[in-house]
């Protein structure tokens, strides 16, 4: 398999007036092309502080992260500008660029009508449902072409029934397009059902516990509402509970 990110020795200490404050101890990982990874911690760990420092928001105490490919960064929430109607909140990105060219235009529009979006185009980010809004906001992660992912806890502010819906839209995307997708979470449901790998992370100071391979994703095409009903779910579950102190995750 080939590697497209690897983070080596990874340290990043913030600091106050207190003192130093360690966020990120000796971290290390990697992630294979085309591939899902979790990072499963408990709220408050550093996990966001890892993707700030892959898209260079904050830089490294130590150590490094290298990347072969493109990196694009899809927030907690949506960020989608209410004045904007959805097709120029998703080519905002490439306007900023200036990349807004024929050719990657006519990759949005093919993106907006094989994943449902095309008929909603000239509408409103209030005009939409908070599921539409994220697929929205993953097309213009897209928009740029980039090679991996990275997904900041992006279900955490949908109810349950839509994050399960959205979960299955997300992951078609990012298996269609071919893309490789980090996914930082604390919910260990999500994280079994999203990933080929899901790597388990420490409370402050963060670093990797764990790493399991989602034995069920030999299967390409199995959707995360498939997985969650999979023999081995459970047993996943329970092993990846096993691996976290008491009442760190949900």
């Amino acid at each position: 398999m080939e590697k497209i990110l690897q983070v080596k020795n990874l340290n990043k200490s913030f600091y106050n007036k207190d003192g130093e404050i360690e966020v990120i101890k000796n971290m290390n990982f990697y992630i294979n092309k085309g591939d899902i990874v979790t990072l499963l911690g408990p709220s408050g760990c550093g996990k966001s502080t890892i993707l700030n420092i892959m898209t260079n928001l904050i830089e490294p105490t130590s150590g490094s992260i290298d990347t072969t490919g493109k990196i694009g960064y899809m927030f907690q929430k949506d960020h989608l500008l209410e004045w904007l109607n959805i097709m120029d909140n998703i080519t905002i990105g490439l306007e900023i660029q200036n990349k807004k060219t024929p050719d990657n235009i006519s990759r949005i529009e093919k993106l907006l009508k094989t994943y449902g979006l095309w008929d909603f185009r000239n509408m409103y980010p209030k005009e939409l449902s908070g599921g539409m809004r994220q697929r929205v906001a993953l097309i213009r992660t897209l928009s740029v072409n980039p090679d991996i992912l990275l997904l900041d806890e992006p279900f955490s502010a949908l109810d349950y029934q839509t994050r399960l819906i959205v979960s299955d839209d997300v992951f078609k995307i990012i298996k269609d397009e071919n893309k490789s997708a980090i996914l930082v979470t604390h919910d260990i449901s999500e994280a079994i059902s999203m990933s080929d790998v899901v790597i388990v992370i420490t409370k402050r100071p963060t670093t990797v516990k764990s790493i399991h391979f989602m034995d069920f994703r030999k299967d390409k095409k199995i959707t995360p509402l498939e997985a969650r009903t999979n023999p081995k779910f459970k047993e996943y579950f329970d092993m990846l509970w096993k691996e976290i102190d008491n009442n760190e995750v949900k």
